[in-house]
């Protein structure tokens, strides 16, 4: 590495270490200052608040990552700008092009390290919820909730207990839609899980024809193959989008269009959890050109270019998705147009730079 490249990299990596370390505060003071009388309301200990947070720090370091990157490329470049040193590169045969490679080259870098950490951050945001709301993830019992499983079945259940998986007061629903469709009710006493499977047993099975002729048959034991659902799943309480893995919103949007729902919010916050980590690069992009005008405004100036940068970003990120959950946008066009607009802005910005 020439030794101009590794000062460039080294000035854009410390000052994406110094605020990286700097956002999450702010989003803990900002969410602290408005929840902490629910949290007081709870009886939650300090310790407890603290640990919460703790684990939502990946959450908060995931979403400062284009932030931390925007500011430490504008005052890279800013800085070089400020103290001739661009110029100083230009007149030794380096282009600017050439000169911002390494911060391209760690904005890839960047980008990667937070794609690979998506599906991190819903799993430890899951236990900052357990212990800010007090859900206890261990427990042996459940009442009263109702389920969908993966093949499009509802179930309201009365109780459900872990130890031995036992069932009692299910209800089951299976809708059915066209004109010549039959749905299916059937409600039962108590189910048991016995080798990989629930076995329903003394209850009422019911065919609702779309004239509304209904038939029924009372049984004593119905295994239901759709419905594989394992005790520890019907045991979790229902998540946040934000708490679900790619798989896991790529499998509820499913559900729910199986259920005859509409699954664009769900696909679209799918599409996020890559378009969010890719902006990285792409925003680090747009912002570098930005911070070549020589003007002496100091860090007034690259602070002024980084809040407009993101509240611009921000801005288009909220409409897209509210687009794409209207059906406005497809959730692929919603969850990549605020990059795709930035990565145009950027190209012209960047070939519009005196190299």
């Amino acid at each position: 590495m020439k030794t101009l490249d590794r000062l460039v990299a080294t000035t854009f990596l410390k000052l994406f270490v110094v605020s990286i370390l700097a956002t999450p505060p702010l989003f803990v003071l900002g969410d602290l200052t408005e929840r902490l009388d629910d949290y007081l309301d709870s009886d939650l200990t300090l310790g407890q608040i603290a640990l919460g947070y703790v684990y939502n720090l990946p959450e908060y370091l995931h979403w400062s990552f284009p932030i931390a990157g925007l500011i430490a490329a504008i005052f890279t470049v800013h800085g070089m700008t400020t103290h001739r040193e661009v110029v100083a590169a230009k007149a030794g045969g380096v282009s600017f092009h050439r000169l911002v490679l390494p911060v391209l080259a760690l904005g890839t870098l960047l980008a990667a390290v937070a794609l690979a950490a998506t599906d991190v951050v819903p799993l430890s945001k899951r236990r900052a919820t357990d212990i800010l709301e007090r859900r206890d993830p261990s427990r042996q019992w459940r009442s009263d909730f109702v389920y969908r499983s993966g093949d499009g079945l509802a179930l309201a259940v009365q109780r459900i207990d872990l130890a031995p998986p036992r069932m009692t007061g299910v209800g089951i629903h299976a809708e059915r839609r066209g004109s010549d469709a039959v749905s299916l009710h059937i409600e039962v006493s108590d189910a048991a899980w016995s080798e990989g499977q629930w076995d329903f047993n003394q209850g009422v099975f019911r065919r609702i024809w779309p004239d509304g002729f209904e038939s029924a048959m009372r049984f004593d034991h119905l295994q239901i193959r759709a419905f594989d659902e394992q005790p520890e799943e019907l045991l979790q309480d229902v998540r946040d989008e934000e708490e679900l893995t790619y798989a896991e919103l790529e499998r509820q949007a499913s559900i729910v269009e199986r259920a005859g729902g509409n699954s664009n919010e769900l696909r679209t916050k799918k599409e996020q959890k890559i378009a969010i980590p890719v902006a990285t690069l792409v925003i680090i992009l747009f912002g570098t050109p930005l911070a070549t005008s020589n003007r002496r405004g100091g860090a007034a100036y690259g602070i002024g270019i980084s809040l407009a940068t993101t509240i611009v970003y921000l801005l288009l990120f909220r409409v897209s998705a509210g687009l794409g959950s209207a059906g406005a946008l497809t959730p692929m066009q919603a969850a990549w147009l605020p990059n795709l607009l930035f990565l145009v802005g950027g190209i012209v910005l960047l070939a519009r730079v005196r190299t």
